[in-house]
């Protein structure tokens, strides 16, 4: 056996793998006397077939399953020993002229392969970064509890409307055939056009021009598609068919309970402070995936790897055995390109600095999401007996790919920290306005 690397760039190569009778005759030879033995071939007694006819019958498919074999696992050994990561797997090159499997002796195999030589990174002050913390004002405090008041509040329908009741009725275009049931929630939209739409009553039509609707305030308030909004134009009425308000809750004993649950807080002082922390640990965690999403950006940026790019949407083409198109691995490429940099970064990190994930983090982070998931919908006391039995059902689903999520999960967090530990970190305080002027760039 022969086999030869070519590289033809700095990330793209070809091996070639040539075979000869003395590397394969022998476990075809030993294959067919063990299905010689075990053949129930009509005319002869079970096992006592000629080897001749034994081999007429069955000898090119254990040929060919023996040659995949030894090249499957040559291949496999060859590339362990190389210092090079291989990325996806071998592609084999079509061969120019058809294998006759029934003369031919000698044997020749092409494969692609695309690999990355090496990640130049070096975790030290040169590297900058921020982190990111959310501040959480009085104002913020302030909006959270008017919409909590609000949101449990006693919902009404007066005769009447005043200024943040909400109109149902039908919204048409005068010149047109547009028409829709919508419920009309005036906080959007100009203080001008919202004021039309104060001292209606059931029945009353009110007149707007769609001009006076700002851009995307007829999805937010209205809530019309964006198909729906594009083809509006000219004078508009909204027949009132219904008023609905929400009469704020009171700030009491029984909101509170509501709210924390029974009795974890006694007054409005304890209600804001809750709020607030609340509020501060909710954000803190928002702040966290954000401050390292940024850091993998700054990492990735500054090892530069070099991804074998035409091999990769190649391969994952075939991978994915017809499910996706040559359009659909373009449009995806770029995003799956980041994650398979940041998981070589990562792993490359983590190896360099003894850096893994044990089992018993696994089981524990585990058993955090189920709280928070339980605790979203109010059952989080009730299933901590059972808890242990939702950690395992869970780790073992997806053919057991959710415990390799996991671990993967606590690698990156553990890889992320001592990053953060070794570059030069500069902390800053943001409100959540900046924030989200943060997340939409």
């Amino acid at each position: 056996m022969e086999i030869t690397l070519d590289k033809h760039s700095a990330n793209q190569a070809s091996i070639k793998i040539k075979l000869n009778e003395a590397d394969y005759q022998p476990k075809v030879d030993a294959k067919l006397k063990d299905f010689a033995k075990k053949s129930n071939i009509k005319g002869f007694r079970p096992g006592k077939a000629p080897i001749s006819m034994v081999k007429n019958i069955y000898g090119t498919s254990v040929l060919v399953e023996e040659i995949n074999g030894i090249l499957s696992e040559s291949l496999n050994n060859y590339l362990k020993e190389q210092t090079f990561k291989i990325l996806g797997e071998p592609l084999p090159v079509e061969q120019s002229e058809t294998i006759d499997w029934k003369t031919q002796k000698d044997f020749e195999f092409d494969y692609k392969i695309g690999f990355v030589e090496n990640i130049d990174l070096n975790l030290d002050s040169k590297i900058k970064a921020t982190k990111y913390q959310i501040k959480v004002d009085d104002k913020l405090v302030k909006e959270t509890i008017d919409n909590l008041l609000s949101q449990y509040g006693n919902s009404t329908n007066p005769e009447v409307s005043e200024e943040g009741d909400h109109i149902y009725g039908d919204l048409k275009a005068t010149e047109g055939e547009f028409e829709k049931t919508v419920t009309l929630d005036p906080t959007p939209i100009t203080k001008k056009l919202a004021g039309k739409f104060i001292k209606v009553s059931k029945g009353d039509v009110v007149e707007f021009d769609a001009k006076d609707v700002k851009k995307g305030q007829w999805q937010e308030a209205f809530g019309l598609s964006d198909e729906e909004a594009a083809e509006i134009s000219g004078p508009m009425t909204l027949t009132v068919q219904n008023i609905n308000r929400t009469e704020a809750a009171e700030l009491n004993q029984e909101f509170f309970d509501k709210i924390f649950g029974p009795d974890t807080v006694k007054s409005e002082e304890e209600f804001t402070t809750k709020v607030q922390e609340t509020l501060q640990s909710n954000y803190d965690k928002e702040s966290k995936v954000f401050t390292e999403e940024e850091l993998k950006k700054v990492l990735t940026e500054t090892a530069k790897v070099d991804l074998p790019e035409e091999f990769l949407k190649e391969w994952l083409i075939l991978a994915n055995e017809g499910k996706v198109s040559a359009e659909d691995v373009e449009k995806e490429f770029p995003m799956y390109a980041k994650q398979l940099t940041w998981s070589l970064i990562s792993n490359k990190v983590a190896t360099e600095n003894d850096i893994k994930a044990e089992h018993e983090e696994v089981i524990e982070k585990t058993k955090q999401m189920v709280r928070e998931q339980f605790a979203a919908s109010g059952l989080g006391a009730q299933m901590e007996d059972s808890m242990d039995m939702f950690v395992d059902n869970y780790l073992k689903g997806e053919e057991g790919q959710n415990y390799m999520n996991m671990l993967t999960s606590i690698q990156n967090e553990k890889v992320l920290a001592f990053a953060l530990d070794k570059i030069s970190v500069k902390e800053k305080e943001i409100s959540i306005d900046e924030f989200k002027e943060l997340l939409e760039k």
